[in-house]
């Protein structure tokens, strides 16, 4: 009784802060750094292609995070629940037309993470094995607010270190049962032990995980789906007709259900892409590159990657299956749809799929937490406090959403992803004047047939302390 009435008054305050500080918010940054950025993820987008394959070479006898390792990781942290349970839970709720609140969200986010990564880039801090950074960093360096950035970092340690992590559990745990009938207090326990394994090892661990698991899962699901909208070519009109008429319908409008279709939508996209919500910057000041702008680029990729791609793949099974409706929500709609279109072995596929899908964002948000934590720890970096957080994150947490209800773990995520995000639009926009002189240097060095380098003279009068001077 308790819980249940924590969960209401959890999902009131959520839903207040969504409603402004996503749509209008959210959305708002996002177009405006298209319109400034001339539509970089757009008109740049073969860029991103050519950068993604590009290797870092040591550097004064360490070994760095390459870009790809740090894309990896943030398609792991990407490319999970969001993609398989949230897609099917906005549409159980907001209907065909949340899917294209999905897309908008990461048409125009892509720039936001672009932004948001290409500073997380420019004030990153040398560390022992690789560079560190993110929002934090550049609210302080950059802002020079500190006060802003430790309020940030505990968000973001409650938000990926913590909360994520009981959903990306709930959801294996729940996808275990369905399947196989395994309890999920038992899945919960046996996760959290495996997830433990990975997460003492660091980052350079994760990245090597991630980079592995990360494209067999991924284009596994893929082919699967491509099966699935090939099998159905016919009905694909119709269902683009089904989301763009549910995404803007009067029928819609005059119900009241308008705002649940552009809510849920845009909840769910920024749960599963992340655009602006200064996640993704963290794994992005990780990598080793010659300019800024590099990695910005990359990182945008991969919200294409994510929502157009995989989310995608999840709404036209559920759109061709005729699932939807049924009753089901979460993963349970998601494996429904599958069982519809090639059996009983549709519900095992995405039980394993969602498996290394949420385990993988289980290590990466695990990675996001420990960052911001060390960001406060400061020079003191207590190595009682990394386990203590290590054993609550990779263990307690993930064991927790073994046993807590599905609303529950989304409630309390929902509420931490606004506060979060809000703080972190509030900073990139403050700062996005720096990413523009950063853009245009980039593309200058391009347009001269050079690969473009940054030194700290390019930026006068701005504190870096990761990059060199011009000889």
């Amino acid at each position: 009784m308790y819980f249940c009435k924590m969960n209401v008054w959890i999902d009131t305050i959520s839903d207040a802060l969504w409603g402004w500080c996503l749509i209008f918010v959210l959305i708002g940054c996002a177009l405006w750094f298209t319109l400034r950025s001339k539509g970089v993820q757009f008109r740049m987008i073969g860029e991103m292609f050519r950068l993604l394959g590009e290797s870092t070479q040591k550097k004064d006898g360490q070994h760095h995070v390459s870009s790809f390792q740090a894309f990896a990781v943030s398609i792991a942290t990407r490319v999970g629940t969001g993609n398989l349970a949230g897609v099917a839970t906005a549409m159980a709720v907001g209907g065909p037309g949340a899917v294209f609140w999905m897309w908008l969200i990461a048409l125009l986010g892509s720039a936001t993470s672009f932004v948001e990564s290409t500073l997380a880039q420019l004030f990153k801090q040398p560390a022992k094995d690789s560079y560190v950074g993110g929002p934090a960093y550049y609210i302080r360096k950059g802002l020079h607010q500190p006060v802003l950035a430790v309020v940030f970092a505990v968000l973001l340690i409650i938000t990926f270190g913590l909360s994520y992590n009981s959903i990306q559990s709930n959801t294996i745990c729940g996808a275990m049962y369905e399947a196989f009938g395994i309890n999920p207090h038992w899945s919960g326990w046996v996760l959290s032990l495996i997830s433990l394994g990975v997460v003492f090892g660091g980052i350079k661990r994760i990245a090597k995980v991630s980079s592995l698991l990360v494209p067999f899962m991924a284009l596994g699901y893929i082919a699967v789906a491509l099966f699935i909208i090939l099998r159905h070519w016919e009905m694909i009109p119709n269902v683009f007709e089904l989301i763009f008429q549910n995404a803007f319908g009067f029928r819609q409008a005059a119900g009241g259900f308008f705002g649940a279709t552009v809510m849920t939508g845009v909840k769910r996209g920024l749960f599963s892409n992340e655009a602006g919500e200064g996640s993704t910057p963290n794994v992005a000041a990780t990598a080793s590159t010659s300019h800024p702008v590099k990695q910005g680029l990359i990182q945008a990729l991969g919200v294409f990657t994510d929502t157009l791609v995989v989310c995608s793949c999840t709404a036209f099974i559920i759109l061709f299956s005729g699932t939807l409706g049924s009753g089901d929500n979460g993963i349970a709609l998601t494996q429904a749809a599958l069982e519809h279109e090639i059996g009983p072995a549709g519900v095992y596929f995405v039980a394993i799929a969602i498996l290394m899908f949420a385990y993988t964002s289980i290590i990466g948000n695990y990675y996001y937490g420990e960052a911001n934590l060390r960001y406060l720890l400061g020079k003191k970096q207590g190595r009682g406090y990394v386990t203590a957080f290590r054993i609550l994150s990779g263990g307690c947490f993930v064991l927790f959403g073994g046993y807590a209800s599905l609303e529950m773990v989304w409630s309390i995520g929902d509420l931490f992803m606004a506060l979060l995000t809000g703080v972190n639009l509030f900073a990139i926009v403050r700062l996005s004047p720096l990413v523009w002189r950063l853009l245009d240097h980039y593309r200058a060095q391009r347009k001269a047939g050079k690969d473009p380098v940054f030194h700290r003279s390019d930026l006068p009068g701005v504190a870096l302390d990761a990059w060199e001077d011009e000889e």
